[in-house]
């Protein structure tokens, strides 16, 4: 029997008022803004729960967390999930992988496989305009 699919395709819409209420934090606004509009039309790519946490440098949060068990708890009731929300980290920059929306569903999935793949949508915060910069945050 085929595996019942785990994941929406699109993000939900309170995803990218989320995403911009963390990015605005650690990024200037204008910087945020183009985030979410490059999330908004960022085509869906696959990744290991475990090469997220990895490039992110966040922790793995146990399956006690309420977040954790509530997305576990949807996946076993058959809902699917929202995709994550990233911006590119910047090895040079030192600059980690920044999980704008969707923390607690890749620690869900995590505890579900490490090696099953996660679709996210993923913003550049180095472009401006179509030209690359070097400059992350501020």
């Amino acid at each position: 029997m085929p595996r019942k699919e785990r994941w929406k395709h699109d993000p939900d819409p309170h995803d990218f008022p989320a995403a911009s209420d963390y990015l605005s934090l650690i990024f200037p606004e204008a910087a945020a803004v183009r985030m979410i509009e490059q999330l908004r039309n960022a085509p869906l790519i696959n990744r290991k729960a475990k090469d997220l946490l990895r490039a992110s440098g966040l922790p793995l949060l146990g399956k006690k967390d309420p977040e954790v068990i509530r997305d576990l708890r949807k996946v076993a009731d058959g809902t699917q999930l929202s995709p994550v929300l990233l911006v590119r980290g910047d090895r040079a920059a030192n600059a980690a992988l920044t999980v704008a929306d969707g923390y607690h569903r890749i620690c869900a999935s995590y505890h579900l496989s490490e090696d099953e793949d996660i679709p996210c949508r993923l913003a550049d915060p180095a472009l401006r305009g179509g030209a690359r910069t070097v400059k992350v945050g501020a």
